[in-house]
C-alpha cells in the first residue's frame, strides 16, 4: 500500500509559503506488534507546528528537511496488532500530514477515541479534541480558575481561545478577549458570548484598553500569543494573578528574533504564577475534559467554530492561512468530503 504525505522542502522565513512543502509517495511498512495502521480522516492544523519548522530547540524536535510535517491526526483503524484497537475504531495521535499512519505504543497523544454518532468527526479534533482539552486543563489546572475571576483571553477567536473564553464564562468568570479584526471582535461577543473584545490592531493604546476593561486588574490571563500582548498585560495583573502559557504565536514566525519582554519583573512585583503547559501532560484530566466539552457542545452552551479544507493537497494552504491570521476557530483538513463537519451536523440536528 502506498502512502501520500507532505514533507518539509525548505525552511520558512517568517510566514510559510507553498514552496516550503512537497508532496511525496512512499510505501507503507508492515505493522509490527503493538502497532495500528490508520486511514487518516482529519488533520488538526495548529500554530505550534510553525516552531518545529525552524532548526531551533523547542519542546518537540525540529523537523528535518525532507521530514514529515507533524500534526494531530484522527483516523480509522484499518489494521491492528494492538489489543486496545480493533478494525473500525478511531485512533488519534500526533503524527503528520499523510494519508495513512502507522502508530506505535507511546506515540504522543495516542488514544482510542470513542466517536459518538451524534457528533461529527471534526468535533473530535477541535472543541471536543485537543484544542478543547487544552483550553479546559489550561484554565482549571494551570490557571487555577475560580468563579468570579476577571479573565483576559488572548487570540480569543482562535482554536483554543474561542473554547477557553466560553469555558471561563460557563464557569462564572467575566471574560474579555483580544482579537485582530472588527469581525472577530463581533464574533466573540455576539456568537461566543464573551463579555467584551479588544481589537489590538485598531487600538492606539493597548495598555489603556486593558485598564479600561480591567480597572481593578486581571486575575487570569490565558496567554496564546506572547510578545507585545504579554508584555503589556504583566503590569496589569492583580497580586497573585495567574498566567497559564498555552502558546506564543507572535514569536512562531520570528523565532530567531523574538519580541523582548521588558516587564518580566512584574512577575515578582505582583507575585504572579506564570506557567507553560502541554495539555497531554495532564492525562488524568482528559476524560473529564472530553465529557464536559462534548456535553456543552451537544447542549449548545458551547459554540464550536471550525474552518475546514478538503484533501491532502489543501493542507499547506490551510496552514499558511492560519499563520497569516486569516482564520477563525479551529483550522482543520478533512481528507475527503465523506468526513462529517459541524456545518453538516448543525443543519439536520438543530434546524
Amino acid at each position: 500500500m502506498m502512502n501520500r504525505r507532505i514533507v518539509l522542502e525548505s525552511r520558512p522565513v517568517g510566514v510559510p509559503d507553498a514552496a516550503n512543502f512537497r508532496v511525496e509517495e512512499v510505501a507503507l511498512p508492515e505493522i509490527g506488534e503493538g502497532q495500528v495502521l490508520l486511514e487518516n480522516r482529519v488533520f488538526a492544523i495548529d500554530p505550534a507546528v510553525r516552531g518545529m519548522l525552524d532548526d531551533v530547540k523547542s519542546y518537540m524536535p525540529p523537523v528535518p528537511l525532507g521530514g514529515l510535517i507533524p500534526t494531530m491526526v484522527l483516523g480509522r483503524v484499518v489494521q491492528s496488532r494492538n489489543p486496545d484497537f480493533r478494525e473500525g475504531d478511531y485512533g488519534r495521535a500526533f503524527i503528520g500530514w499523510e494519508t495513512h499512519s502507522v502508530i506505535s505504543p507511546g506515540s504522543v497523544g495516542f488514544e482510542n477515541v470513542r466517536v459518538a454518532e451524534d457528533l461529527p468527526l471534526t468535533a473530535y479534533m477541535g472543541a471536543c479534541g485537543w484544542s478543547g482539552i487544552t483550553a479546559y486543563v489550561g484554565l482549571k489546572r494551570y490557571g487555577e480558575m475560580r468563579r468570579g475571576d476577571e479573565v483576559l483571553m488572548s487570540a480569543a477567536a482562535g482554536a483554543v481561545g474561542s473554547v477557553a473564553g466560553q469555558v471561563a464564562r460557563l464557569s462564572g468568570c467575566r471574560v474579555v478577549g483580544t482579537v485582530g479584526s472588527a469581525e472577530k471582535a463581533r464574533h466573540i461577543v455576539e456568537d461566543l458570548g464573551m463579555d467584551a473584545a479588544i481589537n489590538y490592531r485598531e487600538s492606539d493604546d493597548l495598555d489603556a484598553e486593558i485598564v479600561r476593561h480591567f480597572p481593578e486588574g486581571v486575575d487570569l490571563y490565558f496567554d496564546n500569543v506572547g510578545g507585545v500582548m504579554l508584555d503589556t498585560v504583566l503590569p496589569r495583573m492583580k497580586a497573585f494573578g495567574r498566567i497559564p502559557v498555552c502558546g506564543m504565536i507572535a514569536n512562531y514566525n520570528h523565532q530567531a528574533d523574538p519580541y523582548p519582554i521588558r516587564n518580566m519583573w512584574q512577575v515578582l512585583v505582583n507575585r504572579i504564577t506564570m506557567r507553560g503547559f502541554l495539555a497531554y501532560e495532564a492525562a488524568d484530566m482528559v476524560h473529564e475534559a472530553e465529557e464536559a466539552l462534548a456535553g456543552w457542545v451537544r447542549s449548545g452552551e458551547l459554540v464550536a467554530t471550525e474552518n475546514v479544507s478538503t484533501g491532502l493537497e489543501a493542507t499547506p494552504g490551510a496552514f499558511i492561512r492560519l499563520m497569516s491570521g486569516e482564520t477563525t476557530g479551529k483550522t482543520l483538513v478533512r481528507l475527503d468530503e465523506t468526513v462529517s463537519t459541524l456545518a453538516d451536523w448543525k443543519v439536520p440536528a438543530h434546524a
